[in-house]
């Protein structure tokens, strides 16, 4: 089995990223323990999918990244590696046990719903699912004219509220649009912040595997989009780059479908998170008969933990009290080359070919690449 990667709170995660590009920016009570360079102008370039391990053996293909390896660093993502937690962390500065969104998938505890926070698909408000406030308004206070630049449909999604409120969005639907917003954002004020996302990286990864042909296209494609995105900018800003978690290809001769196999199901309420990551919620008194059944089922191929154990090793950060009821009752980290689907359930999420989510190095490492 693997050997977990730790997520690295308050000192190199994902987490510490804009915290750090605020006191490089001089904002007041910032402290940039990633030793970022002090400037007027940031701009962070988000690149979904990419890992540290994914580019370092595909350097080949993205020579402009390549370039900024030898001065870069890996970071972790936190866990589970999964968009939604890390966007959510990139933006607020704080670990999943505080801002309180665990997965692509949890439950609500008072309805017992299920939230996919990408889609925000369940009536939860999220300034109170994410009472905490954000880095972006921070900067946004101290002055800094700070945007954010995605994808049109972002401005409204109950994620974009959660996780970047405080940054005036800028919708830019094509590679174009994302220069011009950042051209022009970039320029704003005496002192700016601009973020870029870029998706197609980790879409390809899902729908091709992230050792294919077609993620080699991508990612070239992404290393002249930041090559653009920086050409973009105005001389006195800093460039960063950063992911939101790696991946890994599972061959479908090593997806186990819960929903084809009774012991696993046997005990449940719902089952939740992704298919490299779950989190599992019983039905009462049934947590420790199905800790058990999974553990038997997986052997060294998964960590299969209670919820309070996955706490006390540190996953989620210090956990609020708010947000203890959403992790799982069990939660099931695969360590393996292996993953678990849900083919009725979740039957799309069941055809992917690269995943995320658990904690091997692979899934945790994320690249941290200055130009300045």
């Amino acid at each position: 089995m693997l050997t977990p990667v730790a997520p690295q709170y308050g000192g190199g995660s994902l987490a510490d990223v804009l915290p750090s590009v605020a006191g490089a920016l001089s904002v007041p009570n910032e402290q940039n323990v990633l030793g970022l360079p002090p400037a007027p102008r940031y701009a962070v370039l988000l690149l979904d999918g990419l890992g540290w391990n994914l580019l370092q053996r595909h350097a080949d293909a993205a020579p402009y990244l390549a370039s900024l390896l030898p001065t870069g660093r890996s970071l972790t993502a936190g866990v589970p590696s999964t968009t939604a937690v890390s966007l959510t962390s990139l933006g607020t500065g704080l670990p999943p046990g505080a801002h309180g969104i665990v997965g692509y998938t949890s439950i609500v505890p008072e309805s017992g719903a299920l939230l996919n926070a990408l889609s925000w698909d369940a009536p939860v408000d999220p300034r109170k699912w994410q009472p905490h406030g954000t880095v972006f308004e921070r900067i946004a206070a101290a002055g800094v004219a700070t945007r954010n630049v995605s994808k049109a449909r972002f401005d409204t999604s109950g994620l974009t509220a959660a996780a970047f409120r405080g940054s005036k969005h800028r919708g830019a639907d094509t590679v174009e649009d994302r220069l011009d917003a950042t051209r022009f954002a970039s320029r704003e004020g005496s002192s700016s912040l601009v973020y870029v996302y870029d998706s197609q990286l980790d879409y390809t990864g899902h729908n091709h595997g992230c050792e294919s042909g077609q993620w080699r296209k991508e990612l070239a494609a992404a290393d002249v989009l930041a090559q653009r995105v920086r050409a973009s900018l105005p001389r006195d800003a800093v460039l960063v780059i950063v992911a939101d978690h790696g991946m890994v290809d599972v061959a479908p001769e090593n997806r186990i479908d819960l929903d084809a196999e009774p012991e696993l199901t046997d005990g449940l309420r719902l089952i939740a998170g992704e298919s490299r990551f779950r989190h599992l919620y019983c039905v009462d008194g049934a947590a420790r008969s199905v800790e058990a059944a999974y553990r038997e089922r997986l052997g060294d191929k998964a960590l299969v933990l209670s919820r309070e154990e996955a706490v006390g090793r540190g996953w989620f950060g210090a956990v609020e009290d708010r947000v203890a009821p959403r992790l799982g009752d069990v939660v099931v980290a695969t360590l393996g080359p292996v993953a678990l689907v849900a083919s009725r359930r979740y039957p799309q999420e069941a055809g992917l070919i690269g995943l995320h989510g658990s904690l091997t190095y692979d899934e945790m490492a994320i690249p941290l690449l200055v130009d300045a």
